[in-house]
């Protein structure tokens, strides 16, 4: 936790954070000191590979992920040969799969999921002239970055929309798995909607699984029944948005623009964009420019963003989500500034003070307003 005196220090402390180009570089903090010197270049064509933990489907965080391996061949014709595999579990299928892929030649390698990251150090090892970059962990070594989002500052915003639509004062929330970036997810949102409606709650049902079609709709519906009128998710599939739609519920998406899976009670939906950055880290590896770093991106960079916001939401809302929306780029406005309550009485963030990333990187606790259990 960091504590500022004044407003222009919040500011000063806020700004460094999303500053130095398309992903910055993240904080200062022990887990992301590593920084190893510059590779030589690779010669032109050269092979990418990515590894992704769901079908790509047509809509969420994998899919999300092909958009920019596709625009990262775009990009760089002729420089550049990717390809994918999908459908890889966490676990020893995925040092299998990891390895067969460096063996192949792929001289970098972008692990998309969080239950990736062991495997990715372990398979880095054996291959010290090789480059890997692994979505949403910490762990780095010599020939392994890490990258990620402040998707929590687009979780807020969301907040705000869902703060003045729903009416019952329940929200539901379908989430994966308990981890920090799930959990500042939650929090963020639920801290945008209170601060909208205090008397609102939100109901987490966990499924346990990035991708489980079938569970992400039964907590959906459940949720539904617990009085909920208003649901969002983090899951990896459309099936959430889906599944509320039929049963005539607002919805707030994520990861893709889910507006096409709920055509009459979509509300919003937070997207992410990796294109940019999958390119950029290309280029620095045929350049000979590719180093090791814990990079970050956000609102500021157009890697989160919120698209096809509802005309049902009203115009004051969508002007006040705008306004939020540019203090958060310009680094005047932080999601986690205090005073901040957990949902066990404790006060977690004192007044005046914000997380800086390597708290928000051990976030293990929910905000007061959300009913559920990690």
């Amino acid at each position: 936790m960091t504590g500022t005196g004044s407003q222009e220090g919040r500011r000063r402390f806020l700004a460094a954070g999303v500053a130095g180009g398309t992903f910055a570089l993240a904080g200062t903090a022990p887990r992301q000191r590593l920084l190893a010197a510059p590779r030589q270049p690779v010669e032109a064509p050269v092979d990418v590979c990515f590894v992704y933990v769901s079908p790509i489907g047509n809509g969420g965080w994998t899919y999300q992920h092909e958009l920019g391996r596709l625009a990262l061949d775009k990009a760089l014709p002729g420089q550049v040969r990717s390809r994918y595999v999908e459908k890889i579990p966490e676990g020893p299928d995925a040092d299998r799969v990891i390895r067969d892929l460096a063996t192949q030649g792929c001289k970098l390698t972008f692990a998309t999921s969080f239950g990736y990251m062991d495997s990715v150090i372990r398979v880095a090892r054996a291959f010290p002239d090789q480059a890997f970059e692994h979505a949403s962990g910490y762990k780095m070594a010599d020939n392994v970055s890490v990258y990620n989002a402040r998707f929590y500052e687009g979780r807020y915003l969301a907040g705000l929309i869902a703060g003045q639509m729903c009416r019952s004062h329940i929200i539901g929330y379908v989430a994966a798995m308990p981890i920090p970036e799930v959990l500042q997810g939650i929090n963020a949102f639920t801290i945008g909607a209170r601060s909208i409606d205090p008397r609102i709650h939100v109901r987490v049902i966990w499924t346990n699984a990035w991708y489980d079609p079938g569970r992400e709709r039964e907590a959906a519906l459940t949720l539904i029944d617990q009085k909920a009128d208003l649901v969002t998710h983090h899951t990896d599939s459309p099936t959430v948005v889906q599944a509320v739609e039929e049963r005539g519920v607002q919805s707030i998406g994520y990861h893709s623009n889910m507006s096409r899976f709920a055509p009459k009670h979509h509300l919003v939906s937070v997207t992410h964009h990796w294109g940019d950055y999958y390119t950029a880290r290309v280029k620095a590896l045929l350049a000979g420019n590719w180093t090791v770093g814990n990079r970050m991106g956000g609102i500021a960079t157009g890697s989160v963003r919120l698209e096809a916001i509802s005309p049902k939401v009203p115009q004051q809302t969508q002007q006040l989500v705008a306004r939020r929306t540019r203090e958060i780029a310009e680094g005047k406005r932080h999601p986690f500034i205090g005073p901040v309550v957990s949902s066990d009485g404790r006060t977690r963030i004192a007044a005046e003070a914000i997380l800086d990333d390597d708290a928000l990187g051990k976030m293990d606790w929910l905000v007061e307003g959300v009913v559920g259990k990690i």
